[in-house]
């Protein structure tokens, strides 16, 4: 368990080598869960997008490839994140398509209403006091903007309890929590899709 409390321990905040490893992972293991959760953009036509928890970049490379007239921003907290996802996009970045933003989600470094659409994959488990940081996502987007969250876990699997465990300052959310902060935050329409079989969970909600 030493090794694996190491590697999954920087799930939080990738650091140093086992952080290394861990965004690597991320890329290919969430891979799935990210495109399942895009598939309910809907008829969203972005100029400018944020990734909040970024990670290892893949989900900034698949957003820059859905809508290729937009820019995308990817935030992280993390620098061993924030490298891998420069290194990712790094063509993007080269080109001023793209650009990587090392920050935190309770205060974003951007001014109000500078995005159409944010997405959030696997990150609001540990958004530091997801109240607050739901009110910064609604600062920054514009009227008519989209904010997803897209999670692997839906509250309602208790074998992913196991993971609270191991992980710290992981906490789970289900369908009602979610709701409650982005109508606290101010978003009106708010729907929710799962995967019942696998426990996913998005919301997408529209300022």
């Amino acid at each position: 368990m030493g090794i694996l409390n190491k590697l999954f321990g920087n799930t939080k905040k990738p650091e140093g080598f086992w952080g290394k490893l861990m965004v690597e992972g991320m890329n290919r293991g969430h891979a799935p869960l990210a495109d399942w959760g895009m598939s309910f953009f809907g008829d969203v036509r972005p100029k400018s997008i944020l990734d909040c928890g970024c990670g290892g970049g893949r989900n900034v490379a698949e957003l820059l490839k859905r809508y290729p007239q937009a820019e995308v921003t990817g935030l992280d907290y993390s620098v061993v994140s924030v490298k891998k996802s420069e290194e990712v996009n790094i063509d993007a970045v080269r080109n001023g398509r793209c650009r990587i933003v090392q920050g935190d989600v309770s205060a974003l470094p951007f001014a109000d209403a500078s995005f159409d659409l944010v997405s959030a994959f696997e990150t609001v488990y540990f958004w530091p006091g997801p109240d607050r940081s739901f009110s910064e996502v609604f600062r920054v987007l514009r009227t008519g903007g989209v904010f997803m969250v897209v999670n692997e876990a839906d509250g309602k699997n208790k074998a992913d309890e196991k993971w609270t465990s191991i992980i710290d300052g992981m906490k789970i959310y289900g369908k009602e929590e979610l709701e409650r902060f982005l109508r606290d935050a101010g978003f009106t329409h708010i729907e929710t899709y799962r995967n019942e079989g696998k426990h996913w969970l998005t919301v997408r909600a529209v300022k």
